[in-house]
């Protein structure tokens, strides 16, 4: 059982405290409003979303969980791919799959344990191991699974969860990996969705990257940004790789590996569905992250 690290940190600690926290993410200013019927027949094959504390980058995050929180019932997901970046540098392999099930504060998660061996089976050839390691002080896939257990409650559906941790920036094994997946997910025969956690630019002295002055953050970050989106919007998955290795995207992997396994599940189109960034939060740009919501369908 993988237990709970950022709870009380990121997202409030108890049950009755982090639904209110979330039901204020969907209602914020900068929130997408609560998931209504009537619901959606569109098919979500994945969703990229920020995973900054939900105080800074939940009412973006909100945004694409409204989209599946709205979908048929017949299109829910079955089982969600969390892919996200390494932040602690724990582990060893190049795409570290947990089997564990998740707690967090809403109750336990459950491991596909079906898809993971068979993911295991595929891909281990490519760098995918089975490496708790990477997963034990990782937060990125950690702060989706609440969002999730909230939008399937609405939607009185179970999902259960397959977690990767991309620690490579190898384009040409991100793409291989990905082929895999989709190939997998197909002949599996289950609805799945792929979630990428990532902020988008890290801007300021606290990240090392001060490409314009302070006084042009506010409108050169979302500029910065916006190319980076441009090329996921295009489902350009090498061209937003390019660009995001130029910046300090966290989860370029995961995103490219996104885009990759999305086209070849089927995906046609993306939509940015909401932008903004931590300085408009604080109103302060000094140091400040892009954060956006976009669903592959």
């Amino acid at each position: 059982m993988r237990r709970a690290i950022v709870a009380g940190q990121f997202y409030s600690d108890t049950k009755e405290a982090l639904e209110k926290e979330i039901e204020s993410c969907f209602r914020h200013k900068l929130g997408a409003g609560m998931p209504r019927i009537p619901l959606k027949d569109t098919k979500i094959y994945g969703i990229i979303v920020p995973h900054a504390g939900y105080f800074y980058s939940g009412a973006c995050a909100s945004h694409a969980y409204k989209a599946l929180g709205e979908l048929n019932k017949k299109l829910f997901p079955d089982t969600f791919i969390l892919l996200g970046p390494n932040h602690s540098g724990q582990g060893k392999a190049l795409f570290s799959l947990s089997s564990e099930d998740f707690k967090t504060p809403l109750g336990v998660v459950e491991n596909d344990t079906e898809l993971d061996f068979a993911l295991m089976q595929e891909t281990s050839l490519f760098g995918l191991q089975k490496d708790e390691t990477a997963h034990q002080y990782e937060h990125s896939i950690e702060v989706q699974l609440p969002f999730l257990q909230f939008i399937s409650k609405l939607a009185k559906k179970d999902f259960k969860i397959v977690p990767i941790v991309v620690s490579t920036l190898d384009y040409e094994m991100i793409v291989k990996v990905a082929s895999k997946i989709a190939n997998v997910c197909k002949e599996e025969g289950k609805k799945v969705c792929i979630v990428a956690s990532s902020d988008f630019t890290h801007y300021g002295p606290n990240y090392g990257f001060l490409p314009f002055p302070a006084s042009e953050a506010r409108t050169k970050l979302k500029e910065l940004d916006r190319k980076a989106i441009n090329h996921i919007l295009g489902l350009g998955g090498k061209e937003f790789y390019k660009e995001a290795t130029k910046t300090t995207i966290c989860g370029a992997g995961a995103i490219t590996l996104a885009i990759e396994a999305c086209k070849s599940m089927g995906a046609k189109k993306a939509e940015l569905l909401k932008y903004y960034t931590s300085g408009d939060i604080a109103k302060d740009y000094r140091n400040a992250v892009g954060y956006a919501s976009i669903v592959i369908s």
